[in-house]
């Protein structure tokens, strides 16, 4: 299963790493972009490598670093640490064009590549992007977007709306998961975390930014079926199972994408069916 969250840390914080990686999200974003003033990235990469050298096998699997765009004075020296340190995941800020995917992989051969679209020209580039070899995932940069295009998105997201669905749709034609929505910089706003998630599921995201550990838990409650609609799947697949293309379940006919939606619903909530083989997942 992809992952839900991705946690970001400044990448000079060290202290923060192991805290990040106990706070339960699926994935945690080592930071060398937006959360490290200039100044401190030689620290932050000399962190990071220190930490590399004695990180487990499994910590080194659930972190991304995020590297800085590929038209900043940084772009280098990042990707010589994400060789050196042998992390196969790298953030990529400010996505604009394939060759910058092309350069990271050629740097770490084998690295995935999570490209993070947070301007007009990357915007414009998606599908580009996207189909380009070891992307693994589009990330929505709503904060950087929105001062790209003097967006006012403080109460009303509805200007994100255009990009939201473009990048969805640019990473079902590529064939990679629903992508990452935007971080919720309210701290202490649960129910504004919960109703920027919710807006984003309805242009079909499936995962989400986060920026402090009390962030992550509310949003993989949210994202799990509850207790009725796995109810409900476990039905279709019976019904299904019970009678093969021409069961009924509440009145509905039970079809092939009603039979998919069911083994989709059980797989969001990490089980697993003998009937997703017979039906070709």
């Amino acid at each position: 299963m992809s992952p839900r969250t991705y946690l970001f840390v400044p990448g000079n914080r060290p202290e923060r790493y192991a805290k990040a990686l106990a706070s339960g999200a699926d994935a945690v974003v080592l930071d060398l972009e937006d959360a490290v003033a200039a100044d401190a990235k030689a620290a932050a990469r000399d962190a990071i490598a220190d930490w590399a050298t004695t990180a487990s096998v499994a910590e080194r699997q659930r972190v991304v670093l995020r590297i800085n765009d590929a038209e900043s004075p940084w772009f280098a020296d990042d990707l010589r640490l994400l060789a050196g340190t042998g992390l196969t995941q790298a953030m990529l800020a400010k996505a604009e064009a394939a060759a910058a995917v092309a350069a990271i992989c050629a740097a770490a051969p084998g690295a995935q590549v999570l490209a993070l679209i947070e301007t007009a020209r990357g915007l414009h580039q998606a599908d580009t992007v996207a189909a380009s070899p070891g992307v693994t995932r589009l990330v929505f940069g709503t904060l950087d977007f929105a001062l790209d295009l003097d967006l006012d998105i403080a109460e009303q997201p509805d200007g994100l709306a255009p990009a939201a669905s473009r990048l969805v749709l640019a990473s079902r034609l590529a064939g990679l998961p629903a992508p990452v929505a935007g971080v919720t910089p309210q701290l202490d706003d649960e129910a504004r975390l919960l109703a920027d998630l919710a807006w984003a599921r309805r242009f079909g995201f499936g995962a989400k930014l986060c920026i402090h550990p009390k962030q992550v838990a509310p949003i993989h409650t949210a994202l799990a079926p509850g207790e009725q609609a796995l109810d409900w799947a476990r039905r279709v697949l019976a019904a299904d199972a019970a009678q093969p293309g021409a069961a009924r379940l509440d009145g509905r006919m039970v079809d092939r994408p009603v039979v998919l939606q069911a083994i989709r619903t059980l797989q969001r909530a990490g089980l697993q069916d003998g009937t997703l083989q017979r039906a070709g997942l």
